[in-house]
């Protein structure tokens, strides 16, 4: 299960929650009640859930919540946060591209790109999305709802040059990119590379139509400004609310 991004979000977990995109949970969490909609009793699999500030929140709204990482750091804060909290989440370490769940659910997020799209260097970076998706349709009931937010491609690509494409840091025909993380957070690795794709709203479309899900909705989505908007050039995230078939 050990893959890169493993090694990295243990390393980062203790800190995590002091990320600028991590401060915003509380609207956030009325805007997921409101527009997917979800309700008390509801069973809902948070996916790349992190250090389970989303899932902890849902609970605390009376939902049944699931929660799956990667990162057995990041689960270890989650359940510190779920103790505080005085509520029961059921926090699981798996691979979302290589997952069973006993479980089928009412309701999926995968938030703040939380597994989808972070790829290790040997990921195919077609393969490894398409497989998150199969194994999410596979363990939601029809009609469930589901939320992502991804890295929007108009950004990344306003981002790289043809020099980057030469060097091999971007690649125009993935739209992935090449980075050290190491090289932008202090202590970590600066040797080890990992894979970043982002996505177009038209080929998420295709990803969800191919693996039992339809569309039901497009806007901006990153973290801190999720209001219904319509995706800007320079965004950040894309987001996706979509429903099982």
């Amino acid at each position: 299960m050990n893959n890169t991004w493993q090694q990295f979000y243990d390393f980062n977990a203790p800190h995590y929650e002091e990320e600028c995109f991590t401060t915003n949970t509380a609207a956030e969490i009325e805007f997921l009640i409101r527009e997917m909609p979800l309700h008390p009793g509801m069973k809902v699999l948070d996916l790349g859930c992190g250090t389970g500030r989303h899932a902890v929140a849902l609970a605390e709204r009376g939902m049944t919540v699931t929660g799956l990482d990667i990162s057995s750091g990041q689960l270890a804060e989650a359940g510190k946060k779920a103790a505080q909290a005085g509520v029961s989440v059921d926090f699981i370490q798996g691979d979302a591209a290589n997952f069973e769940l006993k479980d089928r659910f009412d309701a999926a997020i995968c938030l703040c790109e939380g597994s989808f799209g972070l790829l290790s260097c040997d990921d195919d970076p077609l393969t490894h999305e398409v497989q998150i998706l199969r194994h999410l349709a596979a363990v939601l009931r029809p009609g469930a709802p589901l939320l992502l937010t991804v890295r929007n491609a108009l950004e990344m690509v306003r981002y790289y040059s043809d020099a980057d494409i030469a060097a091999g840091t971007f690649d125009p025909y993935t739209l992935t990119r090449v980075v050290r993380l190491g090289e932008w957070y202090s202590g970590f690795d600066p040797n080890i590379e990992v894979k970043e794709k982002c996505f177009t709203a038209m080929e998420m479309r295709l990803l969800l139509a191919s693996t039992g899900f339809a569309v039901d909705q497009f806007w901006g989505g990153t973290a801190g400004s999720w209001d219904r908007h319509t995706l800007s050039l320079d965004e950040i995230e894309l987001m996706v609310k979509a429903h099982k078939r």
